[in-house]
């Protein structure tokens, strides 16, 4: 057993997957999964599965994350932007373009690694809570922040997203289209729900595989054009209920690899009311925290829900892994769905 911690959460699989492990579940994505996840390739059509990255606009939806600032790159305050080459070398007839961006790693298309979100847990059995991650990893020792007497935030040293994309993301991904369901009217899912639209639609989710959940919510995004309406999308659309205890038992039933969405948080955000000490986010709780499950959101999936519902199809091939950027604890990523 890891020194890092004596006691695990309740319904937690710590340690299942080694005492160090940074990946939790997807773990389960083994070569025979992936072998599986491309047997449903058949027509080799693919599908773009993210907003274009300055997309939802401007901060109205999430104060803390802006769109992305792009700019050229510099070398002796000359910027390389149409550069002619001609001014290092008079004989030089290229033109260079290279640029940077300052980017908000989580502000739109995205995946949520295993240090964005934690508990207070009493780990070492000291009878005193802590901060602490996936699998026992500390605030202040695995992830660090300005308060941890390191200045400037250093980011994950363990449970970086990265992680994900050094063991890619890809397997065989399941789409459930609550949207078609139940439109774009607000709708608080729970397990029943899910199920109902599930058998509707002769959806089958087994182990191993990554659920991918369209309400709608990005369609609306995109239609709005840069200029969201907070008060509209806060009242629109499907949204799983994390205080729903036979939908979290279900997902950790299932042996759910990763959930990916299209709207913000995957979960019903803030959650219904619940006496006493709570999270805020029972599913990223159960998902980030206990499980070692990566939560996708803000993806684009209309085109590829409407071709799977006219194919009679669920199942395709995903391809998402996020950028191998170390220490950090989110990322954007253009997922692919393969058909």
């Amino acid at each position: 057993m890891s020194n890092r911690w004596k006691h695990r959460p309740e319904g937690s699989n710590w340690g299942d997957f080694g005492p160090d492990d940074q990946l939790g579940r997807v773990n389960l994505l083994t070569a025979e999964r992936v072998r599986r996840a491309a047997e449903e390739v058949k027509q080799g059509l693919n599908f773009c599965l993210s907003l274009p990255l300055d997309y939802p606009g401007g901060a109205v939806l999430n104060p803390r994350r802006h769109p992305p600032q792009l700019s050229p790159t510099y070398l002796d305050d000359n910027a390389y932007m149409n550069f002619p080459l001609e001014r290092v070398d008079p004989n030089n007839n290229d033109v260079v373009s290279d640029d940077q961006v300052r980017i908000t790693l989580q502000y739109s298309t995205q995946w949520d690694s295993l240090a964005h979100v934690g508990a207070w847990f009493d780990a070492d059995g000291d009878g005193e809570t802590e901060k602490v991650y996936y699998n026992g990893y500390r605030a202040g020792e695995h992830v660090l922040g300005p308060d941890d007497g390191v200045g400037e935030h250093v980011g994950a040293r363990a449970l970086s997203v990265d992680n994900f994309a050094a063991k890619p993301l890809q397997g065989r991904g399941v789409l459930v289209d609550l949207g078609y369901h139940f439109g774009r009217e607000r709708k608080v899912v729970t397990l029943d729900d899910l199920q109902r639209v599930m058998d509707a639609d002769g959806v089958e989710v087994e182990a191993g595989d990554i659920l991918v959940l369209r309400t709608g919510f990005t369609e609306m995004i995109l239609e709005m054009d840069k200029q969201p309406d907070k008060d509209l999308l806060d009242r629109s659309c499907a949204a799983l209920d994390g205080r729903d205890e036979r939908l979290l038992q279900w997902i950790a039933d299932k042996e759910i690899v990763a959930i990916a969405a299209d709207n913000y948080a995957v979960e019903q955000f803030p959650a219904g009311p619940k006496d006493g000490r709570r999270p805020a986010l029972p599913l990223h709780e159960l998902c980030l925290f206990k499980l070692g499950v990566p939560l996708g959101e803000l993806w684009y999936l209309k085109e590829l829900a409407e071709w799977l519902r006219d194919n009679g199809r669920s199942r395709f091939l995903l391809t998402a892994p996020p950028l191998r950027l170390p220490g950090a604890v989110g990322s954007p990523v253009t997922p692919v769905a393969t058909v």
